[in-house]
């Protein structure tokens, strides 16, 4: 869990994602439109992502991914972080945390 943590908070915005996960691509995508650049850890092809997806889950993060991160700390899952779009909180979000520039 401390892996998680540390890597969480290495910058503004983190996304814990796999890169055979269409959802966690749509998140990534969304960020990337929003005018942020997170950090993106793909579990499937880091050699510790097995310990890091059962970090995240012991965190709470259900499903593991994507696992989203802003300001280091947990926002949610893709669905948590659609809905904080939808509600025009996300961009303030990722702004308050200097995720981006406005």
């Amino acid at each position: 869990m401390d892996r998680v943590r540390d890597l969480a908070s290495k910058k503004a915005a983190v996304i814990f994602t796999k890169s055979s996960c269409c959802m966690c691509h749509s998140i990534k995508t969304l960020f990337y439109e929003l005018g942020a650049s997170p950090a993106i850890h793909e579990l499937d092809q880091d050699a510790n992502g097995r310990e890091i997806e059962w970090a995240l889950r012991a965190l709470g993060c259900d499903p593991s991914v994507p696992a989203v991160f802003i300001g280091g700390k947990y926002v949610g899952s893709a669905k948590d972080v659609i809905s904080l779009h939808v509600d025009g909180s996300l961009k303030q979000m990722l702004i308050d945390a200097k995720a981006i520039w406005f």
